[in-house]
């Protein structure tokens, strides 16, 4: 893996995933942050296929939103407990978003999923 890139994502590796999608809720940890404008405290991702790792990213990033793997319908045994899916790598010198979801083209029918595309297009462009 290219070290840059390791270290941007915290420091993880790819694990696992769930490759017949599943729907799942995402909760905001950081409302204030300019991606998260407009969305609200939760929100459900109908079609994903929720990728895992080896660890959490949590020590090395900063989290914006994460999925509550008990909420995955159909239920699914493959989880990681902390389950980062929106961050920021603060140790990076230009305004950046890791944006897990992206999966599916059903993203473009989801409201927040749109909010957050566009709000970070507009927060990367300094606008």
């Amino acid at each position: 893996m290219w070290n840059w890139f390791h270290d941007f994502m915290g420091g993880i590796q790819w694990k696992d995933y769930i490759p017949d999608f599943a729907s799942g809720n995402v909760n905001v940890e950081d409302k204030n942050h300019p991606c998260m404008k407009g969305l609200p405290a939760s929100f459900t991702i109908e079609k994903e296929e929720w990728y895992t790792y080896d660890k959490s990213p949590r020590p090395q990033v900063h989290v914006i939103a994460s999925v509550d793997e008990s909420s995955y319908t159909p239920a699914r045994t493959i989880k990681m407990g902390d389950h980062p899916v929106i961050w920021t790598n603060d140790h990076v010198a230009a305004r950046n978003i890791y944006i897990f979801m992206g999966h599916s083209p059903d993203l473009f029918n989801n409201a927040s999923y749109k909010t957050i595309f566009r709000n970070a297009i507009f927060w990367a462009a300094g606008k």
